[in-house]
């Protein structure tokens, strides 16, 4: 509450307008005003208006794809070429598996190529040979169908050892992890000297590319989106680099702990000081809505909780009612609730009131004029 003499000196010019004849004839009933038990006060009608929201969010910088890097064969970790934070390209080896088995079988895959080739020259041989006899009638026709078939297996063992042979030099390239994509080494999971599962994320990847502006919000701003679609991205260490994000992701679920709705802002264009992990503000304006709006002055402290003085023009007098603040302006506040549209509310002379206190409203500047005119 107001010091006695804040609450006099600004009680002041409604005391001077009180004994003006003009304000007396204006309040229409002389002996109301004559009345010591009376206060004169000013009211405004409450009526509902577009608000917008200026609403300043704190967030940070991530990729807007993000890939969980595997082994995509089992085995012991026996090397790790990068870090957390460093670039690697698409092609680059990031860790290496102990190659042992995978060496083992290509080199029985190579051994078993080696020997079908051979049994694929013999029977070749052996198919010409018969080939030669049977035009000059020196062999049986079944002998030279013997041969031939011996010819066609002797080829498919060739085939299939072949594709043993790439099967096992495949297996062989994947105890090399490379990431497929460009992109940032975001965290990792494994030691050198680990066992390590087929499929098992090691590795956490930003992608080169496009890059978010994520924020947590209360979920009552998500229902009402910026009035541009966009807003406007600062970095935090260095207001003069700036970026345009506009809303590309929505979270469907609320976070239990904060109560938060997760946002991705996607950046129009990412300038190079806006890395990874960098803290950013957004700053726009959301979608105006209809709300009371009142002045300062009609803000009122009843049992420690915001409040304002309402008048009843049928008995005269004001009462109290505690009331629910959306947001605090320059110059007004925006109420969230406790004031229906139509309302007379008390903006001037609220310091002298109390429950079911009789009072007399003073003109408005308006009204002034006309009934001067």
């Amino acid at each position: 509450m107001a010091s006695p003499l804040a609450c006099l000196l600004r009680a002041l010019p409604l005391l001077a307008l009180a004994l003006t004849p003009a304000s007396v004839r204006a309040a229409g009933d002389a002996d109301v005003l004559d009345d010591p038990t009376v206060v004169l006060v000013r009211v405004v009608r409450a009526e509902k208006s577009a608000v917008a929201s200026d609403v300043v969010l704190t967030g940070d910088i991530q990729a807007q794809a993000q890939t969980n890097v595997a082994f995509r064969t089992n085995g012991k970790v026996a090397e790790r070429r990068v870090e957390v934070g460093d670039h690697v390209a698409a092609d680059q080896v990031l860790a290496v598996l102990e190659p042992l088995v995978q060496r083992a079988n290509l080199d029985n895959a190579r051994a078993a190529l080696v020997s079908a080739e051979a049994q694929l020259t013999q029977a070749k041989v052996t198919f010409e040979r018969q080939k030669q006899l049977l035009a000059g009638g020196y062999t049986t026709r079944p002998t030279y169908d013997n041969a031939e078939q011996q010819l066609r297996t002797s080829q498919a063992a060739v085939d299939s050892a072949k594709a043993a042979l790439g099967t096992a030099e495949e297996q062989l390239s994947y105890t090399e992890l490379r990431a497929g994509v460009p992109g940032i080494v975001l965290s990792r999971t494994f030691e050198v000297g680990q066992v390590v599962q087929a499929g098992q994320s090691v590795m956490v990847l930003a992608q080169d590319g496009p890059r978010d502006a994520v924020f947590n919000v209360y979920e009552a701003l998500t229902a009402n989106p910026p009035e541009a679609k966009a807003i406007q991205v600062v970095l935090q260490s260095d207001p003069s680099v700036t970026a345009v994000g506009r809303v590309r992701e929505i979270s469907p679920t609320v976070d239990p702990q904060s109560g938060t709705v997760r946002v991705k802002m996607g950046l129009d264009s990412t300038p190079p000081a806006m890395t990874l992990g960098a803290v950013v503000i957004g700053r726009g304006r959301f979608g105006g809505r209809e709300a009371v709006v009142l002045p300062w002055s009609a803000l009122y402290r009843f049992d420690n909780r915001p409040a304002v003085w309402v008048y009843d023009p049928a008995a005269g007098t004001v009462s109290v009612r505690n009331v629910e603040i959306d947001r605090y302006g320059g110059a007004d506040i925006v109420l969230k609730g406790g004031v229906q549209p139509g309302e007379s509310v008390v903006v001037a002379g609220i310091q002298f009131l109390r429950p079911g206190q009789r009072v007399a409203v003073a003109p408005s500047s308006a009204d002034a004029g006309e009934g001067g005119r």
